[in-house]
């Protein structure tokens, strides 16, 4: 069992291009039939994004994940595509993200392939004001594959309540499930999710 936590920092250059800049914390909070905080790794990352139309965009993204302060383990050098897009129907929102990642280890490159669907609503009146809360499914299968490991089958579901604080900040709650390496010994992971989204 796991605690994640994420504050990111988003700015709107222009209409088209805007960037965001990511803190992370993971940590332990429960192994082993043992209850205890350790943080596991710590990790800074970046998208640039590029607005193709009111509903697309595709971005670039950058990551940074330390892990060998805290464990004997490789950190990570991870480079990101992205596509996403997506549709309203009434107040029903759905979000669709394509990932290509190049995860880049001590030993291994691992290379990566995400899909996400993602279900939003608010849960007073037909749109999200300041002080209003919302309701957030994500769904989302990975396929990793490396010249080292066997191919890898994942998959994630994490249904979250969020918090419009202000018209620039944005605070969510959640939980996710993880589903690991489901063509082999399948593994079964629980995260408790925070992230504080600021837009300047």
């Amino acid at each position: 069992m796991f605690t994640e936590n994420i504050f990111s920092i988003n700015h709107d250059f222009s209409d088209t291009y805007s960037t965001n800049f990511e803190l992370g914390t993971r940590a332990f909070l429960y192994t082993n039939q043992e209850t205890l905080f350790k943080t596991r790794q710590l990790e800074l990352s970046h998208f640039s994004t590029l607005r193709l139309n009111l509903k697309s965009s595709i971005s670039l993204g950058l990551k940074l994940r330390n892990r060998d302060w805290f464990e004997d383990s490789s950190s990570e050098i991870r480079l990101t595509q992205q596509f996403n897009t997506k549709t309203l129907l009434s107040t029903l929102r759905f979000g669709h993200r394509f990932r290509s990642e190049q995860r880049f280890y001590e030993d291994e490159t691992v290379f990566r392939y995400r899909y996400r669907l993602a279900l939003d609503v608010p849960l007073q009146g037909l749109k999200l004001d300041v002080g209003e809360t919302y309701f957030v499914l994500y769904n989302e299968a990975l396929w990793s594959i490396s010249k080292i490991s066997k191919p890898e089958f994942e998959y994630r579901i994490s249904p979250s309540i969020g918090i419009l604080l202000s018209k620039d900040l944005n605070l969510e709650l959640g939980l996710e499930y993880r589903l690991d390496k489901l063509n082999m010994n399948t593994d079964h992971e629980l995260f408790f999710n925070t992230s504080l989204d600021l837009k300047l």
